[in-house]
Order: C-alpha cells, then structure tokens, then sequence
C-alpha cells in the first residue's frame, strides 16, 4: 500500500465507521477499487485503523464516556456476545473480508432494512438502559461479522427494538464501538505480529500510524454529522444510497467487471 493508498482508506474508515453504511464493507471495497493487495498487512490494516475511530468517541463523548460502574457493566454485556463469536469465527472473517460479493448484497439487504426502519420501530421518547437491552443490542451486533451488514446499523436498530430513543441508541452504538473495535484491533495486531512478523516493520507502522490518525479526525467531523441528522431525519437516505451502491456493485460483478482496475 503506497502512502496515498493508506489516506484514502484512512478517510473511508472515518466516514463509515459510525454511519449505518458498513465501514468494512466500503474499506473491501476500497481496496479493490483501488488494486491494493490482499496481504497480510492489508487485513491487518483494515482492522486496527478502527483504533483511529474509536479514539474519536472517546474525545468527543469524554464526559458521557467516563462514567458510572454500572454503565461499564452494560457496555460489557453488549460487547461479550460479539467477543465469543468473532474469536469462533475469526477464520470465517479473514476469508470474508476479502469478498466484495458478500459487501454487495450486505448493503443491498441492509439497505432495504433502513428504509423501513423508522416505519417499524419507533420511539422517540427513550427508555433507561438496563442489562436485558444491553444483551440484545450486543446480539445485534454479531450480525456485523457479515461485511456489509455494518455494526453501527445493527446496533442502532437493536437499541431502537428495545425502547430506546434515535440518540440513545446511537450513542450507545458508539460507547459499544470502543471495546468491540479494540479487542478486535488488538487481536488482529497480535495475530499479525505471531504470524507475519515481517508485517511490522518501520514503513508499515509509520502507515499505520497516519492511517489511524487520519481516521480519527474524519470520524469526529461524521459523528458530530451524523447525530445531528439522525435524530431530525431518520435512515431514509442511508438506506438509498445502501440499496444504490449495492446495486451498482453486483451489477458490475455480474457483468464481469473486475473492480480492482474501475
């Protein structure tokens, strides 16, 4: 990956992080749009530029962030369900990662699931957060080791089946971001370093480090954007543009378009 590269991707991963557009899914098919390489470090890339994001949240919901133990216990209650799994399915995940097909039609269902959200489920007012909702919203969160699904989305939905307002449920999406991406990054970075060890060399970790940083002034300007038009708007337009890039993907794919040279 040349310096340019890990930019762009940078900014791709900041944008789609926190929308309910699927971050993985737009950094798979970042990669092929551009020809970079399916390499070990590439995989590894995708996964730890989220430190990056997550430090976002952190910044930017400090005084929300820190606070009491019981908040800390929902949070890991949410996250425990998606620990199991990806640490069963990591092997799954490695070889989904590299398929802009399963990113495709991803996008294209949850697409068609965000356009009728708002119809569906519905509450405005809000409920206080307790550890049976906190379980289901972390169910709803394993549907995000299907690229394309999007962790934010499948979140954010499950918060809004269990009577919590449009920005309860976001915010606690991005609460939840912090240790689900973290684990994930830091157990991507340890397999990198047992298993390729060449990974880790000095060019790598400098595109590491401007990657995550990059990533993490983009989220912070998406998420102060997101908030703000998710509680006036709803998911209308994200659905749209879900079901229109997915559309436009598995017709090129159809037609037998290879999308690592478009």
């Amino acid at each position: 990956m040349s310096l340019i590269e890990v930019i762009i991707m940078a900014i791709v991963e900041g944008l789609t992080e926190f929308l309910p557009v699927s971050s993985t899914g737009h950094m798979i098919i970042a990669r092929h749009m551009l020809g970079v390489e399916d390499t070990p470090f590439t995989r590894t890339f995708i996964i730890s530029i989220q430190f990056g994001a997550i430090a976002s949240v952190v910044v930017l919901y400090w005084k929300k962030f820190f606070q009491t133990f019981r908040f800390y216990l929902f949070l890991f209650v949410a996250f425990l369900p998606a620990a199991v799994l990806g640490f069963l399915a990591d092997d799954y995940l490695d070889q989904a990662l590299g398929s802009v097909t399963i990113a495709a039609a991803s996008l294209l269902a949850g697409g068609f699931v965000l356009l009728g959200i708002d119809k569906w489920v519905r509450h405005d007012g809000g409920e206080a957060m307790n550890y049976r909702k906190a379980l289901v919203i972390g169910l709803f969160q394993c549907l995000a080791m299907i690229p394309g699904v999007s962790r934010s989305a499948a979140t954010i939905i499950g918060g809004l089946t269990q009577s919590l307002s449009r920005q309860q449920a976001a915010e606690f999406s991005f609460f939840l971001a912090v240790p689900t991406l973290f684990a994930a990054g830091a157990y991507k970075l340890w397999d990198g370093l047992t298993e390729a060890p060449e990974v880790f060399h000095r060019e790598n970790l400098l595109k590491l480090l401007v990657g995550n940083a990059v990533a993490f002034v983009v989220a912070l300007l998406a998420i102060r954007f997101f908030i703000s038009f998710l509680t006036r708007h709803g998911f209308r337009l994200f659905g749209w543009y879900r079901v229109g890039l997915g559309i436009l993907l598995l017709i090129l794919l159809r037609a037998g378009i290879d999308l690592a040279v478009v």
